[in-house]
């Protein structure tokens, strides 16, 4: 069962378990997620973590999910500043019931999707590890960090087998614009329609934060191999190369062959300044690294907007 299947990483992640023979189910309520995202061969059930408890217990008593993946998530930093109730509701309190299905209908594995970034703040050393000790500064933080501790919870009381997947900012196919880690189809889009886009930047950092830019097909080889490895473990999910958000714009441009001007604004509230993921953990626990450069990345990204939009790509 992948919640948040029709969505762009959850989608992708879809395809990789059917790609590998696995049968799968989608379970999403299409708030932000595509229908066209869905593999034609998952079974897709639309309907709420939060709010269709009963329909949710439904599906679980149908269709006895051996593992669960969730990656249904209010993802939007800045949209949990702003309104903390709505992302612990979705956050926390949706994922707590998919934590109770899966002990009562005997989930072997849960598969978490955690924010690396967001969790490790203004780390003072850069990749960081999963060891760092969190920084939270945000209520999205916050509400990943406590879905990590109810996992060991859940597993110590209920003996729930589960990995947590602490990703890095995830670029590629099907993603759409919105927050810091929808910046690449942001930029791309507005160079593609000649618009500018918006730098948000500190004094210190006119470049921009940085991030730490990993390929959606590299992220669901990970969760791939997540199903049979990586118990009880929190593993970081990037490449561990820091990226200017400025930079990742000049590459952009390039790839697009379009030259405009930034609009440069200050920092936004909860944004984390700097950030990268040390990844050893993962190449250890799971035989995972990212294998796609950014630039051969943003190339396919590229490709992949034009397709949809009906242009033709040179």
């Amino acid at each position: 069962m992948v919640v948040g299947g029709a969505g762009f990483i959850g989608s992708h992640v879809v395809d990789a378990y059917i790609q590998e023979g696995h049968e799968v189910i989608v379970v999403d309520n299409f708030s932000t997620g595509k229908r066209e995202n869905v593999n034609k061969e998952a079974r897709v059930y639309e309907l709420d973590i939060w709010s269709d408890t009963e329909q949710l217990e439904s599906v679980f008593r149908a269709e006895q999910p051996e593992i669960v993946n969730h990656h249904a998530v209010q993802k939007s930093v800045p949209e949990s500043v702003k309104n903390p109730v709505f992302d612990a509701k979705i956050n926390i309190l949706g994922t707590l019931h998919l934590l109770d299905l899966s002990v009562k209908y005997n989930v072997q594995k849960f598969i978490f999707i955690s924010s690396g970034g967001a969790l490790t703040g203004e780390a003072d050393h850069i990749p960081t590890t999963e060891e760092m000790d969190p920084q939270l500064i945000s209520p999205y933080a916050i509400s990943k960090y406590t879905i990590e501790k109810y996992l060991h919870f859940y597993h110590i009381t209920f003996g729930l087998n589960y990995t947590v997947l602490r990703y890095a900012n995830v670029y590629g196919p099907r993603q759409a614009g919105g927050g810091e880690c929808g910046v690449t189809p942001i930029f791309m889009n507005n160079l593609l329609n000649d618009q500018p886009s918006v730098l948000f930047a500190y004094s210190d950092m006119p470049k921009g934060t940085t991030r730490d830019y990993v390929y959606v097909e590299d992220v669901a080889t990970a969760n791939v191999l997540s199903i049979s490895k990586g118990d009880h473990s929190i593993i970081n999910i990037g490449t561990g190369k820091e990226v200017f958000t400025e930079d990742l714009y000049c590459l952009a441009q390039s790839i697009i062959g379009k030259n405009i001007p930034l609009i440069r604004e200050k920092e936004r509230t909860g944004d984390v300044k700097r950030s990268a993921l040390d990844c050893s953990r993962a190449e250890k626990l799971l035989g995972w690294k990212a294998n796609t450069p950014l630039n051969e990345g943003l190339v396919k990204t590229f490709i992949s907007m034009r397709t949809a939009s009906g242009q033709q790509t040179q």
